[in-house]
């Protein structure tokens, strides 16, 4: 879908989301561009977790998904982030449709590292013609799960689920929206990055945690001929753009 734009927020739309964002998303379906959400939710899993006293781990910006965590964050994204989304862009006049639950095939996975992460995985594959059909007419909006080849569950990070879906429906841009206006060095927005620079700086410790995943799922939206990527507000401007050494 070369007029698809695939967009990666946070779980908490009514907080994160400006009528800017809102309105963008309105332009761009009025110019006839197709526009798909993948949510995150983890500070809301978290906080369930650890209402429920289960540990909460992670490895370099990675869940660490057991069976219980695994059934709350299916819980946390289906059933209370997701909704609430889509509550927000009918709020705005925005055609907007869940595509998760579709079908069993929606989208597929496998896990990465079942020793060191568990339930976490990576997709494989989606239900091509199910996601064309819909975001013709809505604004998709994806929980980043998949299920597996025997249909279990499988838990996604969202940036890296944002990147995976955006590559198989070949997607014209991907923006990876965060809480700041891009990959920050000493409180300034660095404009452009490759993946030397990104060693460079991972070396020095400039970037790590959280933006690990997001700088990786960039450099994987890039290789696979993304041609727009970049982290960056939710303005969706300026921002860190990503390219090829």
């Amino acid at each position: 879908m070369k007029n698809l734009i695939v967009i990666k927020i946070g779980g908490n739309a009514g907080a994160e989301l400006t009528p800017v964002f809102y309105q963008q998303l309105k332009q761009w379906r009025a110019a006839g561009k197709a526009v798909l959400l993948v949510h995150g939710g983890g500070n809301k899993i978290s906080e369930y977790c650890e209402k429920l006293q289960l540990p909460v781990m992670k490895k370099d910006g990675i869940r660490v998904t057991d069976a219980a965590t695994l059934e709350i964050t299916q819980m946390v994204l289906l059933g209370l982030i997701q909704p609430q989304i889509l509550q927000q862009l009918a709020s705005h006049q925005i055609p907007a449709m869940g595509l998760n639950t579709l079908s069993n095939t929606a989208i597929q996975g496998e896990m990465i590292d079942p020793l060191t992460l568990g339930s976490v995985g990576k997709v494989t594959e989606i239900y091509t013609a199910l996601f064309e059909k819909f975001l013709n007419d809505y604004v998709g909006v994806v929980a980043p799960l998949a299920q597996d080849a025997q249909g279990g569950w499988l838990n996604i990070n969202g940036d890296h689920a944002a990147a995976e879906i955006a590559a198989l429906l070949q997607a014209k841009a991907l923006y990876l929206v965060t809480d700041v206006p891009g990959v920050l060095k000493e409180g300034r927005v660095i404009s452009i990055i490759t993946p030397a620079k990104a060693k460079q700086l991972q070396a020095k410790k400039v970037i790590g945690g959280g933006m690990l995943p997001k700088i990786n799922a960039a450099f994987y939206a890039v290789e696979k001929g993304i041609p727009n990527v970049k982290i960056c507000s939710n303005t969706l401007n300026e921002g860190t753009i990503f390219k090829e050494d």
